[in-house]
């Protein structure tokens, strides 16, 4: 009976792992195969995954158009709106989290409300307001777009690590002599470092991979790497290998950062998870 419990166990491991591959990996895997292949080898039925490899795609992909201006674009973009809504939505949910305030309960619904606001809801009244203060096209627009949808998710998450942790110990700290911004920061932010850093990589992968207000927002000078890969989907034709070598430059970096910070985000997520 057992061995037979111990069989079933692993045919479902197989089957979930199967599960995984198939949706999950294979999909970025054959992009990164078409990257290299030529356009002849890209039509061909059924599809090939032995063939000869070039790089002709590359070369196309970055000369047809300047994809590492807009790839820098989006690397400013991604890591302003982080630094700007860590740090500012750090310190609001520290004050929701510790501070006596008259109506603290809705003040984290409204946040949170906004979080769950559908993006292109708020496409009109941020583009006319971008307008207005000539920001469009602008990394500035873009990073304060994000800031609007980054900065709830960020009060939301540190406001739930924050209440986790004992406030007896910023209590006894401050008996000892520190002031409240020193017991913030000796005290309470080397303990949620690994948080910090878990709802920091998230605010990145958003703000990367966001499509809406970067194509709304800019034109030429701002716009990044996810709209610029658009562009080679035309009226006339598709570039298909353009297009794989472009979306790998834009994946490559976020599967190698996500590869290095795992640990931090396991630790960050699972931060308060379990109490005495």
């Amino acid at each position: 009976m057992k061995k037979e419990h111990g069989t079933l166990y692993w045919v479902i491991f197989y089957m979930v792992i199967a599960f995984v591959v198939v949706f999950f990996v294979f999909p970025v895997l054959y992009l990164f195969m078409t990257s290299f292949k030529s356009r002849l080898d890209i039509y061909v039925m059924p599809p090939k995954f032995i063939f000869v490899p070039t790089v002709e795609a590359w070369i196309e992909a970055f000369t047809k158009k300047p994809l590492f201006h807009f790839f820098l674009n989006s690397a400013v973009v991604a890591s302003g709106t982080t630094i700007i809504s860590l740090f500012f939505g750090t310190l609001a949910a520290y004050a929701l989290a510790r501070f006596k305030i008259k109506g603290s309960q809705d003040i984290s619904f409204f946040i949170l409300s906004i979080r769950m606001f559908p993006p292109i809801a708020a496409a009109i009244p941020i583009f006319l307001s971008m307008k207005g203060f000539a920001l469009l096209d602008t990394r500035t627009g873009l990073i304060i777009a994000y800031t609007v949808f980054n900065l709830p998710f960020v009060v939301w998450m540190m406001r739930e690590f924050i209440m986790a942790i004992p406030v007896e110990i910023e209590e006894a700290a401050m008996v000892d002599g520190l002031t409240r911004m020193q017991v913030f920061r000796i005290i309470l932010l080397p303990l949620i470092k690994p948080s910090l850093v878990a709802v920091g990589i998230f605010c990145i992968i958003f703000s990367w991979s966001e499509f809406l207000f970067s194509f709304l927002l800019t034109q030429t000078e701002a716009k990044t790497m996810p709209v610029s890969i658009s562009e080679f989907i035309t009226w006339r034709e598709v570039t298909w290998e353009q297009v794989s070598a472009a979306g790998t430059a834009l994946i490559l970096p976020v599967l190698i950062f996500s590869f290095f910070v795992q640990k931090y985000l396991v630790r960050g997520l699972s931060f308060g998870a379990v109490k005495e």
